[in-house]
């Protein structure tokens, strides 16, 4: 009966140290993210200032000095929201850090639970194997009779006691990790983001750098630079608009009439339905990159080009099943069929130019039919009418429909970062996409006055 109080006692002590580790270092991370988050705004008010110069500059009668100010404050804002992704990205790492510490002590609460409850229950059965007059038999008197009875009792309240114990730290368990994975997803979207920002620095300070070599700095030379730009017409006509996902490129005028097409059946502007997918595009490092194979484990895939085994190229329950189903439907062999890779976490999957995953495709498929001209025959999202439609329906759903900047920018967003779209770390995706409409904007108006 000793060895069995001393179970119990056992089954209360392993909840302390575990209790006290997460305290320690969830006390720790609250206070670095104070730090950064104090950081952060710091540096979302300059990034503010410097939106208000940009603006200011952009405003301006177009001369050099004009022209080189809004190239200064674009890229020193672009630099700022550098510096806010990456403190975001800190800050998160902090968050996840923390996530897999609670996952690792759940983990060991669990099997420290479940140890205790397999001596519980061998005690149980040791017990089981002797009578109630047995015992009393074999008791020294009748106190000891008694105290060998609670004892029992004692030892099938902890057993109950412990199932519920169990049960409450596997769900614990389960919901750190669907917040880990959720966390993961969205530091990998925070590193996108992050490259493009970096490139579009490069290629900023590149364009200053090339408007100076062409002028020479000389306020004439820059006005006939002017006047010249306003007559590409003809260079527009011979641009071409690459599209992401096994899309290849098209030439730009076709980019726009299909634009203008899927825009007039949504009511979306045609020039950010070019801005999302020339997003898209220049993030698809990996787009188009990867084949479902199913092997050796359901979603499992290899590289295009390469050959080489990649996991997790689709995500099982959700996308593969419609995946084959939507290929078959359009006569294609699904194992020949390109798909984005996936990042460093998550999944990949996304298929054509408009990188929808499957799952995803498959809601919108009548739809985009329907509205492609075609409502008998399957949407394909690697044809290049139905990748642009179903941009368009997706972005008509997000709001952009109304036209506004803001409501197109918060869709942008939405499309990217969906509930973390508010995250002023993911800003600059929306700010590019919006950047990347207006030059298309002018390019269609061009081509619309030749």
């Amino acid at each position: 009966m000793q060895r069995a109080l001393s179970v119990l006692c056992a089954l209360v002590l392993i909840l302390l140290p575990f209790s006290a580790t997460a305290q320690s270092l969830a006390s720790e991370v609250q206070s670095r993210q104070q730090q950064l988050q104090q950081q952060l705004d710091q540096i979302e008010s300059q990034i503010s200032v410097q939106q208000s110069l940009l603006a200011n500059a952009q405003s301006q009668h177009q001369t050099l000095q004009s022209q080189i100010d809004a190239f200064d404050a674009q890229i020193r804002k672009t630099q700022l929201q550098i510096q806010a992704i990456n403190l975001t990205i800190e800050q998160l790492n902090g968050g996840i850090t923390n996530d897999n510490q609670t996952l690792s002590d759940l983990s060991q609460k669990l099997s420290s639970e479940k140890e205790s409850l397999a001596q519980i229950l061998r005690q149980t059965q040791v017990l089981d194997s002797y009578s109630a007059v047995t015992v009393a038999l074999g008791a020294q008197d009748v106190s000891s009779f008694f105290s060998d009875l609670d004892a029992f009792a004692a030892i099938k309240s902890a057993m109950s006691a412990s199932f519920t114990t169990i049960q409450q730290t596997s769900s614990s368990t389960a919901n750190h990790e669907v917040q880990l994975e959720a966390k993961l997803a969205e530091q990998e979207q925070l590193k996108q983001v992050q490259q493009l920002a970096q490139q579009q620095v490069r290629q900023q300070e590149n364009a200053k750098q090339q408007l100076l070599n062409e002028t020479k700095g000389v306020e004439a030379n820059y006005q006939k630079l002017i006047a010249a730009n306003k007559q590409t017409a003809a260079k527009i006509r011979t641009e071409l608009f690459e599209l992401a996902g096994g899309g290849g490129q098209i030439p730009l005028p076709t980019a726009i009439e299909l634009a203008k097409e899927a825009g007039q059946e949504t009511g979306v502007n045609p020039a950010f339905i070019l801005g999302i997918l020339k997003q898209e595009t220049n993030l698809g490092a990996n787009v188009g990159q990867c084949l479902l194979t199913n092997s050796p484990n359901q979603g499992d895939g290899k590289g295009k080009n390469t050959g080489v085994f990649i996991p997790r190229v689709m995500k099982p329950a959700r996308d593969v099943g419609p995946f084959i189903a939507l290929t078959s439907s359009l006569g294609l062999d699904w194992r020949g069929m390109p798909v984005s890779c996936p990042q460093s976490t998550g999944y990949g999957g996304a298929m054509g130019p408009a990188q929808f995953i499957p799952s995803t495709w498959e809601a919108y498929a009548p739809r985009i039919a329907k509205l492609a001209g075609h409502p008998n025959t399957p949407a394909n999202p690697w044809n290049n009418l139905d990748a642009f439609t179903a941009v368009a329906l997706y972005m008509a759903d997000l709001g952009a429909g109304a036209g506004t900047y803001d409501a197109e920018r918060i869709a942008a967003l939405k499309y990217f970062a969906g509930g973390y779209w508010n995250n002023p770390a993911f800003a600059f995706y929306g700010d590019s996409v919006m950047q990347f409409t207006s030059d298309f904007q002018q390019e269609i108006d061009i081509l619309n006055n030749s």
